[in-house]
C-alpha cells in the first residue's frame, strides 16, 4: 500500500497524485510540487489515503513541501504578473500583425516559464513573437492553441440554465457528447437549442443520458402499433418517458376512422413490437450532419 493526496492547480482541473512523504497534509491546505513543468504551487484536494501501488502511475512524486506564508504571497505575486503579461502579449501581437486572442496567461510558481493560452482560427506563426516576449520577460515563453470549449472554461459564465457553467465549476474534464444524446432525450436537433456558450453541445446532454436511455426501452415509438390489457388497439402518437405514459390512437373495430379516440395508457399496461419511424431516416440525417460540424472541434486542454 502507498499512502497519496490529491492536488489540483486549477480551479477545476485535473486531480494529480503525489506523496506526501513525511508531511502531514490535509484537504484544503497548499503545497509545492515539483512536475514536468517545473515547480508548481497546488491545492490539495484530496487528503493522505491509502491505496494499492497497481492504482497509480509510477513513479509516484513527493511533495516538495506544504506551502509556506511566503509560498502564499509569491502566488498572488504571480496572479497579478499574469494581468500585466495578458496585456504585453496582445500588445505585441498587434505589433507583429498575428490574428490570435489571448485567453489566459501563467506563471510556474517559481518564474521559470510563462504560458499564454490563445485561439486562432488555423495555425499561427508565432516564432518572432515568442523572442519578442522572451525579451521582455527574461524567462521561457510557451504559447499553447486552445479550443472553444477550453476557452469557454477558461473565461467562465453563466449558462441557458441560470447557472454557472459545468465545464467552470466542476468538470474537471471534457466527455464525449454527441447529437444523439439529444435525439434520446427527445430534445430539439437545432444546434442553437442544444449548444453551450462555447458553441458545441452542452456537456449537460450527458448527465441525464443513462437514465433516458433506460426508460426509452421500456417505450414503443412514435408510430408503433400497440395492444392494450384490455384489448383495444391503436397507433402510437406521443409518449412521456418521464411519466412512462402513451398516448394511443385507438381504432374501433368497425373501422371507423370518426370514430377514433386517442387515449393515454401506462407503458407497462402495453404489448408493442417496436418498429422504426418513418422519419426516423430524415432525423439520422440530421444527426449525421450535427455530428460532422462536431468533428471539426479543436483538441481539448491538457492540464
Amino acid at each position: 500500500m502507498v499512502t497519496i493526496i490529491g492536488v489540483r492547480f486549477r480551479k477545476t482541473g485535473k486531480v494529480y497524485y503525489f506523496s506526501p512523504g513525511d508531511f502531514e497534509v490535509d484537504a484544503g491546505e497548499h503545497v509545492i510540487v515539483e512536475t514536468v513543468r517545473g515547480v508548481e504551487y497546488g491545492s490539495v484536494i484530496l487528503g493522505a489515503k491509502q491505496v494499492s501501488e497497481a492504482e497509480i502511475v509510477q513513479p509516484l512524486k513527493q511533495i516538495i513541501r506544504p506551502a509556506t506564508p511566503e509560498d502564499d504571497e509569491t502566488y498572488l505575486e504571480n496572479i497579478r504578473k499574469e494581468k500585466e503579461a495578458i496585456e504585453i502579449c496582445c500588445e505585441k501581437c498587434k505589433n507583429h500583425g498575428l490574428v490570435m486572442k489571448i485567453v489566459d496567461c501563467e506563471y510556474t510558481f517559481d518564474r521559470n516559464k510563462v504560458l499564454f493560452y490563445f485561439t486562432a482560427d488555423g495555425r499561427v506563426d508565432f516564432r518572432e513573437l515568442v523572442k519578442d516576449l522572451a525579451s521582455v520577460f527574461r524567462t521561457r515563453i510557451e504559447l499553447r492553441q486552445i479550443g472553444v470549449r477550453d476557452e469557454t472554461k477558461l473565461l467562465g459564465g453563466i449558462g441557458i440554465c441560470g447557472r454557472e457553467l459545468c465545464c467552470t465549476t466542476y468538470l474537471s474534464e471534457f466527455t464525449t457528447v454527441s447529437v444523439k444524446m439529444a435525439k434520446e432525450q427527445n430534445l430539439s436537433l437545432n444546434p442553437t437549442k442544444i449548444s453551450g456558450n462555447c458553441g458545441r453541445l452542452m456537456c449537460c446532454l450527458v448527465n441525464e443520458e443513462a437514465v433516458y436511455e433506460y426508460l426509452n426501452s421500456k417505450l414503443p415509438n412514435v408510430g408503433d402499433f400497440v395492444t392494450a390489457e384490455s384489448g383495444e388497439k391503436g397507433e402510437v402518437v406521443s409518449v412521456s418517458v418521464l411519466k412512462q405514459t402513451v398516448k394511443v390512437l385507438v381504432q374501433e373495430e368497425d373501422g371507423n376512422e370518426e370514430m377514433r379516440e386517442v387515449k393515454e395508457f401506462e407503458a407497462k399496461d402495453l404489448k408493442f413490437k417496436p418498429r422504426k419511424h418513418q422519419n426516423s431516416r430524415i432525423e439520422d440525417d440530421e444527426v449525421r450532419k450535427l455530428e460532422d460540424l462536431e468533428k471539426k472541434e479543436s483538441h481539448h486542454l491538457e492540464d
